[in-house]
């Protein structure tokens, strides 16, 4: 199972998902560009020493990233069809997270195999992309039995 990023904006939520990830055992795709420069220090503050912990692979484009997809493609979004638990999660999807400011292109909505929405109360609009991504990474493991140690 893997985490994977569409152009992130903002680079404390990659810092935090890469913490996430780390803890949790599984890797991450960053696909670019990026709102921010890699070495930029808000990365490295939000990551912590857990950057060393985590399998992270940057990919240039979308096309690099599809050319590299292993596993079903599961977009998390606020349009998504099926509720999180309603959702069937395998060991080897990949749980992809739009854009902060403008979410995915239809191109990617049309590429995924599945299309998941976090509930959330009437009236709000969405959660903090690392808040969500913990959400989703903590569901998808506990229904397969991916459960670090």
């Amino acid at each position: 199972m893997r985490i994977a990023l569409y152009q992130p904006d903002i680079a404390g939520n990659v810092g935090a998902v890469m913490r996430t990830a780390a803890c949790l055992g599984i890797g991450l795709d960053l696909i670019e560009p990026m709102g921010f420069q890699w070495d930029d220090k808000r990365v490295a503050r939000a990551a912590m020493d857990y950057i060393d912990h985590v399998a992270v692979t940057r990919h240039g484009d979308w096309d690099a990233f599809v050319d590299r997809l292993a596993g079903r493609l599961v977009l998390l979004t606020t349009r998504g069809a099926t509720p999180l638990h309603d959702f069937a999660f395998g060991a080897d999807d990949v749980l992809l997270f739009g854009r902060e400011s403008a979410g995915v292109p239809e191109e990617v909505h049309a590429r995924a195999d599945a299309r998941v929405v976090i509930p959330m109360a009437p009236g709000v609009r969405s959660m903090n992309l690392s808040v969500s991504a913990g959400i989703v990474a903590a569901e998808a493991l506990r229904q397969t039995g991916g459960w670090p140690g």
